[in-house]
């Protein structure tokens, strides 16, 4: 008996789990000391981005430009009448001597002291100014502007006489007070060239039928012929909002040259230009217009 209560003993004592070591970190290691300061700083570092943070959002930035109207008719009147005494002179000494005195209100000191000789006392012709035309006025600075003019002289010799035509440019300055004074003496220019510019031409795109072209067509004559010295009241029946004016012209109608027609929901627009013999001048007279119509009852120009 002893033997087997030794026996079991043995394997109660062999089957007895083992205790498993669990290595413990105290508080104080350098480690452990280490990861606090990174979780609070980072803790800390959030507090303050959610605070500071600047909110992000998109900024949708408008231009405005202001449009400043530009009153030229002083500086044009004031070239105007520089340009007629500037370039008219006898071969007098007298005219000359006027000349000078006259253009004097328009120039600097400068100026005047630079002009001096150009119209001599010997000078063997005369000038007289017909057109003068005005091809811009445009800021060159603060309170300057460049004028571009052309002028028609014409130049009388001993003998002969031509008519001259040049383009100048000159600078004035206008003051706060309004009054004005040339700073750059005439100096030789350019006039504007035709320019290449072509329009695109509208084209018919079959979006009228040949009733409703057929229509439209008869109206238009029928307007066209009495247009000319149609009353308010008279242009009333073919015309709303005062989409075409009264002209009050000795026009007779002749005929329209190459209509186009397009057509959008219950408009339909024209593309036209309207012969007619002007009973003035006996010319033949050409009109272009770009009408919307509408029909109701009648067929109306509506713009």
């Amino acid at each position: 008996m002893k033997g087997l209560f030794k026996k079991q003993d043995k394997q109660t004592k062999e089957t007895k789990p083992k205790k498993i070591k669990v290595k413990t970190v105290g508080p104080r290691k350098k480690s452990v000391v280490f990861l606090w300061i990174v979780l609070i700083g980072s803790l800390a570092f959030g507090i303050y981005k959610n605070f500071t943070a600047i909110d992000q959002h998109t900024v949708h930035e408008r231009e405005i430009i202001e449009t400043k109207i530009m009153d030229t008719n002083a500086i044009e009147s004031f070239t105007k009448n520089f340009v007629k005494d500037y370039y008219t002179w006898e071969n007098e000494k007298d005219s000359i001597e006027q000349r000078a005195e006259k253009i004097s209100h328009y120039l600097t000191e400068e100026l005047q002291a630079l002009n001096i000789d150009t119209v001599r006392d010997d000078i063997p012709t005369s000038s007289s100014v017909g057109n003068i035309d005005i091809w811009s006025v445009s800021p060159e600075n603060d309170n300057t502007y460049a004028v571009v003019y052309s002028v028609d002289q014409k130049i009388t010799g001993d003998k002969n006489s031509e008519r001259v035509r040049s383009t100048y440019r000159i600078l004035l300055h206008q003051d706060n007070a309004g009054n004005l004074v040339i700073t750059q003496n005439p100096t030789l220019w350019s006039l504007p060239n035709k320019s290449d510019y072509e329009p695109q031409q509208p084209e018919s795109n079959g979006t009228v039928d040949s009733d409703t072209v057929q229509e439209v067509t008869e109206f238009l004559e029928t307007f066209f012929t009495f247009y000319p010295t149609a009353t308010d009241k008279e242009l009333a029946y073919y015309v709303k909002n005062n989409a075409l004016p009264p002209i009050g012209k000795d026009y007779i109608f002749s005929e329209l040259v190459n209509p186009i027609f397009q057509q959008s929901g219950n408009q339909v627009y024209v593309w036209i230009s309207v012969k007619y013999l002007d009973g003035t001048t006996k010319a033949t007279q050409l009109s272009q217009y770009v009408l919307t119509l509408e029909k109701d009852i009648n067929w109306m120009i509506v713009k």
